[in-house]
């Protein structure tokens, strides 16, 4: 019985991985050097320590560069960009559907307290969540699978209890590691990039209403079970 949902937040609930990733290409184009989406993608969904743009930049180049000043130039206009961005398409209907079937609710994310919790405040959706687990709370994020168990203590459940909205790899890899059934929701994005190892995919959250996607599931672990 599924009785918990666990969402990412960059990319499932706010999408900040165009931004995210443009960002650091302005800075990129002002040396002239291309930072190739290939490149970027290995730390989407994931921690910082899997890419430094930064360091990055100076190989390309074969010079230093003022890496604290780009990340700092960058990170402010990220944030300016961020500012007016609204939820995710759909997010709103499952946390309200999730608090009316009595889930328990949880994030899992790779970013930061401040990051995470500022953004939720602002959309208005901090007290849909039970709990939230971010990467001062763990040794090691995504994919790692230490968040997504974090969350499952916290709220009190099994991995077989919960369910998983995630929209990157690194994402995915994170939840199935924890033991957790993972529902892949890409943005524009993380489209772009593999996605097969999840256990069910959505183009939206917009394509079934949450209570339906619980049947889903339930009717996969169910026919997982008589395999066995």
């Amino acid at each position: 019985m599924i009785e918990g949902i666990v969402f990412d937040f960059d990319g499932v609930i706010l999408d900040t991985e165009m931004s995210a990733y443009q960002t650091w290409l302005e800075i990129y184009q002002e040396y002239g050097i291309d930072l190739p989406f290939s490149t970027w993608a290995i730390c989407i969904g994931g921690s910082p320590q899997l890419f430094d743009p930064a360091l990055y930049l100076e190989e390309q180049l074969g010079q230093p560069v003022p890496r604290e000043e780009l990340r700092r130039r960058r990170r402010e206009r990220h944030v300016e960009v961020m500012a007016t961005q609204l939820a995710m398409p759909g997010i709103e209907e499952y946390l309200r559907e999730g608090k009316l079937l009595g889930l328990k609710m949880g994030v899992a994310s790779s970013s930061t307290h401040e990051w995470v919790g500022s953004h939720l405040t602002r959309l208005g959706l901090l007290d849909y969540f039970d709990t939230m687990k971010c990467r001062e709370d763990v040794a090691q994020t995504k994919p790692d699978p230490a968040l997504y168990l974090a969350v499952l203590a916290a709220l009190g459940l099994q991995s077989d209890q919960a369910i998983a909205i995630e929209d990157s790899p690194n994402g995915v890899t994170a939840a199935q590691r924890a033991g957790i059934f993972c529902v892949a929701v890409p943005n524009p994005v993380t489209a772009q990039l593999p996605l097969e190892h999840a256990d069910f995919h959505m183009a939206s959250l917009t394509d079934m209403p949450l209570q339906r996607l619980l049947a889903v599931v339930q009717e996969r672990q169910k026919a997982a079970s008589r395999k066995e």
